[in-house]
């Protein structure tokens, strides 16, 4: 990265606008309440009533709120501790930096699409906006001929490959289970709930699982590529697991069946974050390999 002022800026823009987006989500709570509301379908569905997510379903809005909750306590401290490191050089910060945010920005561009418009529609504008161009920043200073000695050559490239296009695969057909059955017998998935459409299942099955699954297939071929996209795409995925996780909390915590993904997604995540431990204790020290921030 050849200007650290514009990442910086952006960052901390980002770390500013992510305290006030978490913060308000988790403690605003005016509101009357649940309230019924008829769908376009014509089903009845449960609002939250009560703070920023009043008008988000009863389901999902506990669901933002602990995804609030895991931004805030290790999404934003993280983003702090890479943004400094990569400043000083470290191989290790950059790809932290670079992971997280990619977490941040798909995150919030959950939010600007899918969280119902409210009063932080701005502030998730100005996240989606910060988050997409540090981030791509960070891709574009990495060094394309030395990405493969990045690593020590000892890193297990195929268990970490495996994962990613195991997990691409898995939540693919996951996700297409729920879709496809509908969609043959004319009606809707119970997920659509009071939306229009299915966002998170749209954008993962078009972006972020294609993504995973081309990342560790590049990995495993020992491809220049793949030693950028696979890390940073698993420091995002422990991340994104994390929250996942404790979305499930805040479900079992209201009553909700969550069914298998109890187990499911608690062992994505630990898997992601061993393989995040994996690639930070394999980067080779060799500073030349990063484009300096400065």
């Amino acid at each position: 990265m050849k200007s650290s002022k514009s990442i910086i800026i952006l960052v901390t823009s980002i770390i500013l606008l992510g305290i006030v987006a978490t913060t308000v989500g988790i403690f605003s709570s005016s509101g009357p309440g649940p309230i019924e509301f008829e769908s376009i379908h014509g089903n009845i569905v449960t609002m939250y009533g009560k703070g920023i997510y009043k008008y988000m379903s009863s389901t999902a809005a506990p669901q933002g709120i602990a995804q609030d909750y895991v931004t805030l306590t290790i999404g934003i401290p993280l983003l702090i501790a890479s943004l400094i490191l990569a400043i000083k050089g470290s191989i290790r910060g950059k790809i932290l930096l670079t992971g997280t945010l990619g977490y941040f920005l798909v995150t919030y561009l959950f939010y600007l699409v899918m969280a119902m418009y409210n009063q932080l529609f701005l502030v998730y504008v100005a996240l989606t906006f910060a988050s997409f161009y540090s981030f791509l920043i960070c891709i574009l200073s990495f060094r394309y001929n030395d990405l493969n000695t990045m690593f020590k050559k000892e890193l297990p490239v195929k268990f970490i490959g495996g994962f990613l296009i195991t997990n691409s695969i898995a939540i693919g057909f996951l996700w297409l289970s729920r879709i496809v059955g509908p969609l043959l017998k004319g009606t809707y998935p119970i997920e659509l709930e009071h939306y229009t459409t299915l966002i998170v299942q749209g954008l993962d099955l078009s972006i972020l699982l294609p993504a995973a699954f081309l990342s560790g297939l590049l990995i495993i071929k020992k491809d220049k590529l793949g030693y950028l996209f696979a890390p940073i795409y698993i420091v995002f995925l422990s991340i994104l697991m994390t929250s996942l996780t404790g979305k499930i909390l805040g479900q079992l915590l209201i009553g909700v069946d969550v069914g298998p993904v109890i187990y499911i997604i608690p062992s994505i995540n630990l898997i992601s974050w061993v393989c995040t431990v994996l690639f930070l204790r394999k980067v080779n020290n060799q500073e030349i390999l990063l484009k300096k921030i400065v």
